[in-house]
């Protein structure tokens, strides 16, 4: 998808689902700034880069990628763009950061990309498998994802994308 997504220089988001500090966000935190909430949606918003490489089929059986699958061979990388958009609407019936996006994102409204480091690699593939579990309480589950929460995304300017798409 960031292949895509920079090669177009647009896209929409899938279902128009993204992540953002809200009204609703704000109020289920007691204390916090706005660097820290920001933070608690960008991790919402790792956890559904999970979904997004299972989705993508990104990983077959849950393996790494092929060189000769059509995907670039990319190995499966967590990723989060962080973007100014004009229009976003509030979901709490769906989470406190969930918000829905009324059209596509430019890649000149991204401020910066967040990604995983090679090291996360078995843990983004160990939780890609069963993160709807850990939605629907799997405690073990809920564990491994956690695992590859522990790994922190990397941050990149957004001009850096291409160079790193090839680097990868």
């Amino acid at each position: 998808m960031l292949q895509r997504f920079v090669a177009d220089g647009s896209m929409h988001a899938l279902s128009g689902t993204a992540f953002a500090v809200t009204p609703t966000l704000r109020e289920s935190y007691a204390e916090g700034d706005d660097d820290e909430l920001a933070e608690v949606a960008l991790r919402e918003a790792a956890v559904a880069s999970l979904r997004l490489l299972g989705a993508e089929g990104a990983l077959g059986g849950l393996e790494r990628s092929d060189p000769g699958s059509g995907d670039g061979g990319l190995p499966p990388r967590r990723v989060v763009l962080v973007a100014d958009v004009a229009e976003a609407k509030a979901r709490p019936d769906l989470d406190d950061a969930v918000v829905r996006l009324t059209g596509p994102v430019d890649l000149a409204d991204v401020i910066a990309a967040y990604v995983d480091n090679a090291s996360a690699e078995q843990a983004v593939l160990a939780a890609v498998g069963v993160v709807d579990a850990a939605d629907m309480g799997d405690e073990d589950a809920e564990l491994t994802v956690g695992d590859a929460q522990d790994h922190d995304l990397a941050w990149y300017a957004t001009q850096e994308l291409p160079f790193l798409l090839d680097l990868l």
